[in-house]
């Protein structure tokens, strides 16, 4: 359940930023494909479509995606997903086929790029004052 509501923020945060970020809408310059999110046993997927530098997201399969992650299970993704060194988890998810790419690797390295402009910042905790 906490997968399939993080791939549905993630789109919600996308969308966002495609409408508001001007850093993000320029990555998104040139950009028409779908790609997709999904366990690699089916149960959970969701394909998000950019377009005209807008993102906008759907359940379920796409047809024919540009490029597709697959995780072991919904436990996986979602714990690769909140990961601290993203990069570092999907590099190690990867080599122990945790993680399954199809199609064109060079857009899963563009879309880890895509991330940084849409995860939340925690916010630094401020030191207390002496009184």
């Amino acid at each position: 359940m906490k997968f399939r509501f993080l791939l549905w923020m993630l789109g919600r945060l996308m969308a966002k930023a495609s409408r508001t970020n001007p850093d993000f809408q320029k990555q998104l310059e040139g950009k028409d494909m779908v790609f997709q999110m999904h366990t690699l046993d089916g149960k959970i997927a969701r394909h998000y479509i950019i377009s005209q530098q807008r993102v906008t997201s759907r359940a379920g399969k796409a047809e024919a995606p540009a490029f597709a992650i697959g995780f072991k299970d919904a436990l996986y993704g979602f714990a690769t997903l909140q990961a601290k060194n993203k990069q570092l988890a999907f590099m190690q998810g990867i080599q122990n086929k945790d993680i399954q790419i199809q199609g064109n690797p060079a857009l899963v390295i563009w879309f880890q790029g895509l991330l940084k402009y849409v995860v939340p910042k925690k916010a630094k905790a401020q030191p207390k004052k002496a009184a």
